[in-house]
């Protein structure tokens, strides 16, 4: 991580890894299989970092990001937030349609 000195008093840190895959621990819980789809992504996280000769993101799980829909788990990544987007992933068959989308720049 590189420390960054800037115009203002507050420091800005550069992490060597790509930026984080946001989940909701809240839609997890509320669908069946959420932890199988988490496992899913994460496999696909790291197969994608893999074939782009990289690091794979952090997959953070988070608190509820106020969408909650009915039958879908809420993912966000920087490159869907800077858009305004969010992904909703149904079932792990979906998990690498999901990945491509989560990180594209």
């Amino acid at each position: 991580m590189t420390i960054m000195p800037t115009k203002s008093s507050l420091p800005i840190a550069r992490p060597k890894r790509p930026s984080p895959v946001l989940i909701c621990g809240k839609c997890l819980s509320k669908i069946d299989g959420g932890k199988k789809l988490k496992r899913a992504l994460k496999a696909e996280l790291k197969h994608a970092a893999a074939a782009q000769g990289g690091k794979r993101p952090k997959l953070v799980t988070t608190g509820c990001l106020g969408i909650c829909p009915k039958r879908a788990v809420v993912t966000a990544s920087a490159a869907t937030l800077g858009r305004g987007e969010y992904v909703l992933i149904e079932d792990r068959a979906e998990a690498a349609a999901a990945v491509k989308v989560l990180i594209e720049e």
